[in-house]
């Protein structure tokens, strides 16, 4: 049975609202600044948030600190549950070593960061926003 989530496979769609409705940004409006910021890429090429999509198309992007990249599968039709998004793209293998790698330093680098004994009280909470430049 095929998905009602999920086009007809063929088609294209607009590269922010590719990326909204394969849930790889929380909003549309997010997906449209990444486009328009330059760090989007469709098959090596910088794109414009009009920019089409269409299945067998390489999307690079930065997600967070770790560069993420895939191959649109299918294209949505609408914005729905990510279980069924998730069929609408293919994560490349070297995508995934850098995101357990990145996850695996960001573990090691937790494990070894020193823990207070308790939360800080409002005065150390001011000291602590001073220092990291927050305040």
């Amino acid at each position: 049975m095929k998905d009602p989530a999920i086009g007809s496979g063929g088609g294209t769609a607009r590269v922010d609202r590719w990326l909204f409705g394969v849930r790889l940004f929380k909003s549309r409006s997010l997906a449209t600044e990444a486009v328009s910021g330059g760090r989007v890429h469709v098959n090596g090429a910088r794109v414009k948030a009009s920019h089409a999509v269409r299945p067998g198309d390489v999307v690079r992007f930065m997600r967070g600190a770790v560069e993420f990249d895939c191959t649109v599968q299918a294209i949505p039709e609408r914005r729905g549950p990510a279980a069924q998004t998730a069929h609408c793209y293919l994560e490349s293998e070297a995508s995934q070593a850098r995101r357990a790698a990145f996850a695996e330093r960001s573990r090691l680098a937790a494990a070894f960061a020193p823990r207070p004994e308790e939360r800080p009280d409002k005065h150390a909470r001011r000291e602590l926003r001073r220092l990291r430049g927050r305040d």
